[in-house]
This record gives C-alpha cells, sequence and structure tokens, in this order.
C-alpha cells in the first residue's frame, strides 16, 4: 500500500479547509497578507499539477531535464532578484550569479563522483532543492545587505570618511546580513531528526527505500546546502557592495 496520500476529492477539501484557516488566521491577526495566503496556495496547486503532468516526460530524457533545471535557475534568479531590487529588470540579473555558482560545482562534485547517480530521476530532485537553497540565500542576503546599507548609511559614509573604499566600507555595515541568512539552513542541519524530518528524507522513504539510505541522502542534501548556500551569500555580499545588485526603489542607499 502507498504510503502516498490519497488524491480525490476529500485532499482536496482538506487543502481547502487548511489555506482558508490561514488566510482568516492572517486577517484577523491584521497582518495584512489573508489574500497573499490564498494566492499563494492557489498558485502552488496549479503549478504543481503542471509540474506533475510534464514530470514523466522530463525523466524520460536527459536534455529536457537539463533544460528543467535551467528553467528552475532562471525563476529563481528572477525571484531573488525582485526581492532584492523589486524589480526584475537590469541588475536583478546579477542574482544568477550567487545561484549558479553555488550550485553548479556541488551538483558537479556529486555527479562526477557517482554519489548521485546521473540518471534524471535522481539529478532532478537534488537540483530542485539545491536551487531553491541558493535562491533563498540570495534574497535574504541581498535584501538585508540592502536593508542594512539604507537604515545605517551615516556608518557607511562614515567608514568612507576613514578612507575606506566603496566596497570595504559597505561590507563593514552589510556582512552581518550574510550571518543572519545562514542561520535557517544551519538550524535545519543541526535539528534534522529532532525536530523535522526533511523533504529529501521523507521523499525518498515514500519512494521505496530504507530508512538508513533515506537518512544518508537527507545528510547530502543539507551538507550540500550549507556549501551551496555558504557560497551564495559570499557572492551576494560582494555584488550588493560593489552595486551591482542593488535597490532600484527610492531610498535604496548607497548610490
Amino acid at each position: 500500500m502507498s504510503a502516498a496520500p490519497s488524491v480525490g476529492p476529500l485532499l482536496g477539501l482538506v487543502l481547502v479547509a487548511l489555506t482558508a484557516v490561514a488566510a482568516l488566521l492572517v486577517r484577523l491577526g491584521r497582518l495584512g497578507l489573508s489574500r497573499e495566503v490564498a494566492v499563494a496556495a492557489v498558485r502552488a496547486a496549479l503549478q504543481l499539477a503542471a509540474v506533475s503532468l510534464l514530470i514523466a516526460a522530463v525523466l524520460g530524457n536527459a536534455g529536457w531535464t537539463g533544460l528543467f533545471i535551467a528553467g528552475m535557475v532562471v525563476v529563481a534568479t528572477a525571484t531573488a532578484g525582485r526581492r532584492v531590487t523589486g524589480s526584475v529588470r537590469g541588475r536583478a540579473w546579477w542574482a544568477a550569479v550567487p545561484i549558479v555558482a553555488g550550485v553548479a560545482p556541488v551538483l558537479a562534485l556529486l555527479l562526477a563522483s557517482t554519489v548521485v547517480p546521473p540518471r534524471p530521476v535522481a539529478v532532478l530532485p537534488i537540483a530542485g532543492i539545491f536551487v531553491g537553497g541558493a535562491m533563498t540565500a540570495t534574497a535574504l542576503t541581498g535584501r538585508r545587505a540592502v536593508d542594512e546599507l539604507r537604515t545605517r548609511h551615516g556608518e557607511y559614509e562614515a567608514g568612507l570618511s576613514l578612507g575606506m573604499m566603496p566596497r570595504d566600507a559597505a561590507l563593514e555595515v552589510c556582512r552581518s546580513a550574510g550571518a543572519l541568512a545562514l542561520v535557517p539552513a544551519l538550524d535545519q542541519t543541526r535539528t534534522v531528526g529532532l525536530v523535522t524530518l526533511p523533504g529529501a528524507f521523507v521523499g525518498v522513504l515514500l519512494g521505496g527505500a530504507d530508512p538508513i539510505e533515506a537518512g544518508a541522502t537527507q545528510l547530502l542534501v543539507l551538507v550540500g546546502l550549507l556549501a551551496i548556500e555558504a557560497v551564495a551569500v559570499l557572492i551576494t555580499l560582494e555584488l550588493v557592495a560593489t552595486g551591482r545588485l542593488r535597490d532600484h526603489r527610492p531610498g535604496g542607499r548607497p548610490g
């Protein structure tokens, strides 16, 4: 018997009920995001339905799998870039650099070492997790770094007055943003198995593997994510400090 949830009207009703409860609680709490909660749930349902219809064809061909991963990178870049700059144009596309620079070498190492078999069904899920982690690290670092430069602009100018180069003065102000961006990945790695059973573990387990194999897969993903997000954070800080990845909105400083 499959351990996956049964797909049918009952699942739909449960999802609608959970979405309604979440939106209602956010509304009652006056957080101003009740509509966004509902829209996010609907988008997730539509996107996963589309992916589910496409995934069989994608997994049947290595070329299609590569194209699908490239599409993930494009969407991740647009999402992270918009979070940092407020736009999906111009400088926002610099967000591709930390995402690709983090994911590509780690994924290449796993494939070259044959730790991950070079089959679409093995590569695609791990690549998706890695791209998602790099996107989150880039967005968090970039957004917080830009906010730090805005709110602590006096410190930035003080650094310049002391003879520091603009890049160095910016890094002194926003470097703490990178440390904060790594906290989610660090906490997830520290508490894995004690607080949560992350997606890779559950997915491999539901796929029929034994718990040892599932644990090894999850460990590989978590450690890989630490390396990827460390690279993404450092490169994002550099891009923000040098002005390549910078806020387009009014008040985004330094110029």
